[in-house]
């Protein structure tokens, strides 16, 4: 049985929200965010898939060199509840490893694929030293969302709250 986890606070300073984008990287929309975030002074954390991040290194190495966070979002975004812990090991294990040998840090964020997890995913999470980030207010960008929708769910946001948004949809 899945469960959803408990959303992590972006900060504990008043006013902050934590900006996350999941799936990516993604050729021409990644430097797109990059750009946009650069030019705007704002930080975020990006949730690598694997294969992701091994098909496109120069995009994780652009994360990185903008200062943005880089955590890990599973090889191939499965749904990690209905895995083995074997195959969960290895979801977890070839990411941090290929974001680490692209970045030379190894991520110390994770977000469960779909906000899935339970006590097995917990246990391979807390072996490789990583927290589980979960979100308070979902974009619904995957959802064909307007960007006026966008916005409005994004007002949502209460302070140390965090959104969920997507690094390929256009909105």
């Amino acid at each position: 049985m899945a469960v959803t986890a408990a959303p992590s606070m972006a900060a504990t300073c008043t006013g902050y929200v934590g900006l996350t984008f999941d799936d990516g990287p993604t050729p021409g929309n990644t430097t797109t965010l990059l750009n946009t975030l650069r030019n705007l002074g704002v930080r975020a954390t990006f949730f690598n898939i694997g294969q992701n991040a091994q098909s496109n290194p120069s995009l994780v190495q652009a994360e990185q060199s903008a200062s943005m966070w880089i955590g890990n979002h599973s090889w191939t975004h499965p749904h990690l509840t209905q895995l083995s812990q074997s195959q969960i090991v290895s979801e977890v294990s070839q990411t941090q490893q290929v974001i680490q040998q692209i970045t030379g840090q190894a991520p110390k964020l994770f977000r469960p694929p779909y906000g899935e997890t339970n006590s097995t995913l917990k246990a391979v999470e807390a072996s490789y030293g990583l927290t589980e980030i979960i979100w308070d207010v979902d974009s619904q960008d995957w959802n064909n969302a307007s960007v006026d929708q966008i916005v409005q769910n994004a007002s949502r946001l209460q302070a140390g709250g965090v959104i969920l948004m997507h690094d390929w949809p256009a909105n």
